[in-house]
């Protein structure tokens, strides 16, 4: 939800600057208010939460907030500050969400080196922004700062972008990336990286094995190569 929401934010900043004159709509000049945009995102994630809250109570869903743990078979003791509870039913669907997986050498601390939680709320439009990882979250992602003026770099361990989908798919939106301004490393793994105070060194070689080690560097890098279960 946040970054469909940027993804629209980004698309009419980018309508306002470039293709309204063809309509016969001029703009004097567009002006960035970065922060307006990541409220209005945080706003919608919110109102759309508010929204699934109004719909338990409205069907006769009880929520409980809290810590839980399956406490035996049929049962689910809820611990929330100082209080504690046993729910018990017939059937617990366990429903954790997921986390961004990492890479061996590279340290996500959600400032220079960031995960997708952390690409939805950067300050400021990096000059260059590299994503590891050619799937449809960086490729998301990717977009919204590309739109806003970053220079986006993906590098992808395969030859090819959003592996789980069918390689025709996967081509147009490969093409339509590149028109939009992206450039691709694929065939490529990242090997290590390190952080100084200005930017981010990534340490690159070819995924076959025999190639020597490339340096690159960016602002911010973005690392998107899948999520796993809690």
């Amino acid at each position: 939800i946040p970054s469909k929401a940027l993804l629209q934010s980004s698309e009419k900043f980018v309508e306002a600057g470039h293709e309204l004159a063809a309509h016969g709509v001029k703009v004097a000049k567009v002006e960035l208010d970065l922060a307006t945009m990541l409220a209005r995102k945080d706003k919608v994630v919110k109102d759309l939460t508010n929204g699934v809250a109004f719909l338990f109570k409205k069907n006769g869903v009880e929520q409980g907030t809290g810590s839980a743990r399956l406490a035996g078979p049929g049962q689910v003791e809820v611990q929330a500050d100082k209080s504690r509870r046993t729910l018990r039913a017939d059937t617990i669907v366990v429903a954790t969400g997921s986390e961004a997986s990492g890479l061996p050498g590279v340290t996500i601390d959600e400032k220079k080196i960031v995960s997708s939680t952390g690409a939805l709320s950067l300050p400021q439009v990096p000059k260059h922004l590299l994503v590891v990882g050619a799937g449809y979250i960086g490729l998301e992602l990717g977009s919204v700062w590309r739109r806003l003026g970053a220079e986006v770099t993906v590098v992808e361990f395969l030859d090819h972008v959003v592996p789980a989908t069918d390689r025709e798919s996967g081509g147009l939106l490969h093409r339509s990336r590149e028109k939009q301004g992206f450039a691709f490393r694929l065939g490529t793994k990242v090997a290590k990286a390190k952080t100084n105070k200005s930017a981010v060194q990534l340490a690159i070689e070819p995924a076959a094995g025999g190639g020597k080690l490339e340096t690159m560097e960016a602002d911010v890098v973005l690392v998107s190569v899948g999520r796993r279960p809690y």
